[in-house]
């Protein structure tokens, strides 16, 4: 933990609001005053913090999460600027500079804008700014939002080589048994890979005002650690232990860094695509994808599902209906609809131009191994 240099600190809605809907200056304080330690010491860290829309709820007297997307959407736009005020009040107290970045999905879809994210946020490291990050739920809609804030922290990983990602939460961890609903549960101190028996450990709770629960932890913590970073899911309590944390002590769930590392480019195909079709294919073609390799030829195309353009990414599934790979297509879906089945020679014949020989490039392809990442939008 000592070699630790870059942190990802995210916070959650029940941590940040009162029960009254009011602000919990105190916690933010803490909070900011453990951050400003850590980047004295020369660390850099980033901030993503819930709150906008719970704190909306507050100013319009709400007593449950809007289920109207129009009201929650007011509720996030009113609700930010509170949230960022109040952490910009308390950063000043300690000497330090924050900025506020709003993001949805598509900032990380899009690999030329997620560059200019990834540069903004090396730069405000630089000048010693501390990055305040947060979903733009005022704008935010199914297609195009990344749903919580522990899955937009793990997201954030890769983009700034994040050596550690910890998660406070109204929770103290990963439990192996419902702590609410059993007495002897207890607390999973390290967990080295999640696996099957990891997953059944976690509810499906959520809290009134956020969107996550230990699912979407796990998810993150999947996310985090094959892209080499420990997450530490801990209760937000110890807010004002942050630094002991990130040089050891040992509190709350760690999930250790995964002993294989994803590429950059499979870590975007993974988690940070939404597909916009799917393209099924033969057991001939699944085999040869599968085992040897290769490269999707449209001779082992049988349907086209959604409209796509080339460069889009897709879903492969089999005759099964199941997804076993996604990747980067490089005809669109009207183009694949004349061409499959069909011998890759007969291509500049059909479509009058024959700007590439295979449909899915191997390189431009990973195995999903059972798993459906992404949804097609």
């Amino acid at each position: 933990m000592n070699e630790v240099r870059k942190i990802i600190v995210k916070i959650g809605s029940s941590s940040l609001i009162l029960p009254n809907g009011m602000i919990n200056y105190d916690r933010i304080n803490d909070l900011i005053k453990q951050i400003s330690i850590l980047m004295n010491e020369g660390k850099k860290v980033l901030l993503v913090t819930s709150g906008a829309i719970a704190i909306g709820m507050g100013r319009l007297n709400l007593s449950k999460k809007p289920k109207e997307l129009p009201l929650k959407q007011a509720c996030a736009a009113l609700g930010q600027v509170h949230l960022i005020e109040a952490y910009e009040k308390i950063a000043e107290k300690h000497n330090l500079l924050c900025a506020q970045i709003l993001v949805n999905h598509d900032d990380f879809e899009n690999r030329k804008r997620m560059l200019h994210f990834s540069n903004t946020l090396d730069e405000l490291f630089h000048q010693h700014v501390l990055p305040i990050i947060n979903e733009n739920d005022a704008l935010a809609v199914e297609e195009i939002k990344v749903g919580d804030n522990d899955t937009l922290a793990s997201l954030l990983v890769p983009m700034i080589q994040a050596d550690l990602l910890i998660l406070f939460s109204d929770i103290d961890g990963l439990y192996d048994k419902n702590p609410k609903e059993d007495k002897n549960a207890n607390l999973i101190s390290v967990v080295n890979e999640i696996n099957d028996e990891i997953e059944k450990m976690a509810g499906n709770k959520i809290s009134s005002v956020g969107t996550g629960g230990m699912l979407t932890k796990l998810k993150a913590a999947r996310i985090a650690t094959s892209s080499g970073a420990n997450m530490r899911i801990v209760n937000a309590k110890y807010v004002s232990n942050l630094s002991d944390i990130v040089h050891g002590y040992n509190i709350g769930t760690l999930f250790l860094a995964g002993k294989t590392i994803i590429s950059s480019k499979n870590h975007w195909l993974i988690y940070k695509t939404h597909a916009k079709g799917r393209i099924e294919v033969d057991m001939g073609a699944k085999d040869a994808l599968v085992k040897q390799r290769k490269s999707l030829l449209p001779g082992g195309i049988i349907d086209i599902e959604g409209i796509f353009l080339p460069e889009s990414v897709v879903f492969i599934m089999d005759e099964n209906k199941q997804n076993f790979a996604k990747g980067i297509v490089r005809f669109s879906s009207d183009e694949l609809r004349f061409i499959k089945g069909k011998n890759t020679k007969e291509i500049e014949k059909i479509l009058g131009h024959s700007s590439s020989k295979v449909i899915v490039h191997a390189n431009d392809l990973i195995l999903l191994e059972g798993e459906n990442y992404g949804n097609i939008e």
